[in-house]
């Protein structure tokens, strides 16, 4: 597969330095033009404050890009998210050979990041079960149980089934990691009352669990849950009302699948007043420079 790499991100891998990708679903499904464009460089933004080389992942008229431009970005950020196919497994090709313009979603830039060589990938929350439908399962929990990439995310969104998105991570063997917690991150709000595999501390005790990982040879992902910050986070009976309202409303509105997760976290952020939404980028923003942290740790450790 031949991968387009942004020179600076392509110079960082051949040095040995250390490299964070990101998604780009949420450039064109997450938020309005230009608060996604924002977003997205402020998350690069993060990545360089934690010591790293931000790598957004994007396929643009059918070629995969590790790494954007600024024009890049802009271009992505301005085109309507019905003529941007999200990209899990299935979809990568089905945009390259058509030469389409795709989002990587969490589960397709695991996989481009696995090819281009990045182990570690901030985003803001994984998918999972959705409520009320427990066969609607995303494809980013297969990808964690099958790529050797390190998510770094606030848990999964909380728009989902949490309990039976944990359940299975655990059937999956994903080790779930509590990143100065003891419970898994509840996305908008700092803890799902959940469990963790381990609680861990420092970028340094992190970077030692991937390397373990990696000289075990294993293929599957870890996730690192990082609670939003204090400051920033959403009460939890507050999110938890207006996710409800949301999910009965999608139900009697009829929409499900690849569909139901945008239009649901639009409409938490109309029900909340935006509160939601603030949230959400703030632990955008924080996940990229923890993921920045443990990517220069990581890459100081022995290969």
């Amino acid at each position: 597969m031949k991968l387009s790499f942004h020179p600076e991100v392509e110079a960082a891998l051949a040095a040995g330095q250390p490299v964070v990708a990101l998604e780009s679903t949420v450039i064109t499904h997450g938020l309005p033009y230009p608060d996604n464009v924002n977003t997205a460089v402020s998350m690069e933004t993060a990545v360089r404050e934690g010591g790293a080389v931000p790598a957004t992942i994007a396929i643009i008229k059918g070629q995969i890009h590790i790494g954007l431009t600024g024009d890049q970005l802009a271009y992505l950020g301005q085109q309507s998210g019905d003529t941007v196919r999200k990209c899990s497994r299935r979809d990568i090709p089905l945009a390259v050979a058509g030469k389409e313009n795709g989002a990587t979603t969490v589960a397709g830039t695991m996989i481009l990041a696995h090819y281009a060589g990045i182990p570690i990938f901030a985003t803001g929350g994984i998918g999972g079960v959705h409520r009320g439908h427990p066969f609607d399962v995303s494809a980013d929990l297969t990808e964690l149980s099958r790529t050797p990439v390190t998510v770094v995310s606030s848990g999964a969104k909380s728009i989902l089934d949490l309990p039976a998105t944990r359940e299975v991570l655990e059937t999956n063997g994903v080790p779930v990691i509590g990143y100065g917690s003891d419970t898994m991150a509840a996305f908008f709000s700092r803890s799902s009352g959940l469990p963790v595999d381990a609680r861990l501390d420092t970028p340094e005790a992190v970077a030692a669990v991937i390397e373990a990982h990696r000289a075990l040879n294993l293929q599957h992902g870890i996730l690192v849950t990082v609670p939003v910050p204090e400051a920033d986070a959403f009460d939890p009976e507050a999110a938890e009302a207006a996710i409800a309202q949301a999910t009965r409303e999608a139900d009697e509105q009829g929409v499900h699948g690849p569909a139901s997760t945008p239009w649901l976290l639009r409409r938490v952020v109309a029900l909340t007043n935006g509160r939601s939404l603030r949230a959400n980028v703030a632990l955008l923003r924080h996940n990229g420079r923890v993921a920045g942290q443990i990517a220069a740790v990581l890459a100081q450790l022995p290969a």
